[in-house]
């Protein structure tokens, strides 16, 4: 290659890589500015049965973890633009007692009651690991191990980062499966951590 030529693509190479370095900067400049956290809040807890019929009855209580996201700024929106601008929530129910543990997704909706009280409500999906057929065993009989999931939740503010939320949740298949269909039906109390 003449030297000339390969003093140009030098050239050029290093004109492109100044831009591209540049630009990167640039950009992670306004990322450093405007970067949320990853985790919007997250919640821990413990959980009882709130059925207690023979054919529902769980022993133990459940270890209980939520993370939320707010991919769509619900915390920002007002009004009738919150229903569109929901939060996503993944968590779990750990089982302490050999009963059915279960991992579940979905979407929550915050309402703000006050500026420390606020009410909250989620559906979405969950997998369990219970019991599916009626076989003479105590205990619910889920008849699939996908179910519906849904809560709802009163919570309490107790300064801008941490929460206390009473929690009812259930999930059940709607009869999808057919029968069985004695669902999870659980309360409990969680502490919460906003970021």
């Amino acid at each position: 290659m003449p030297k000339t030529a390969m003093s140009k693509s030098l050239t050029s190479f290093i004109a492109a890589s100044a831009v591209m370095v540049s630009a990167t900067a640039a950009l992670a400049a306004d990322m450093e500015t405007a970067q949320k956290p990853i985790f919007d809040e997250i919640r821990f807890g413990a959980l009882v049965a709130a059925d207690k019929t023979p054919t529902n009855d769980e022993k133990g209580s459940f270890v209980t973890g939520i993370v939320f996201f707010d991919p769509w700024n619900h915390d920002e929106a007002q009004g009738l633009e919150k229903l569109v601008r929901p939060r996503v929530h993944v968590g779990a129910d750990i089982a302490t007692a050999g009963e059915a543990s279960q991992i579940y997704a979905g979407f929550s909706w915050t309402a703000n009651i006050t500026e420390f009280l606020f009410l909250e409500a989620g559906i979405g999906g969950s997998l369990n690991n219970g019991d599916l057929e009626l076989d003479g065993t105590r205990g619910p009989k889920l008849g699939c191990h996908t179910l519906f999931h849904e809560y709802a939740a009163v919570g309490v503010n107790l300064d801008p980062k941490w929460r206390i939320v009473g929690q009812i949740e259930h999930s059940s298949h709607a009869n999808l499966c057919g029968e069985p269909n004695n669902g999870l039906t659980r309360a409990g109390v969680l502490v919460g951590y906003k970021f």
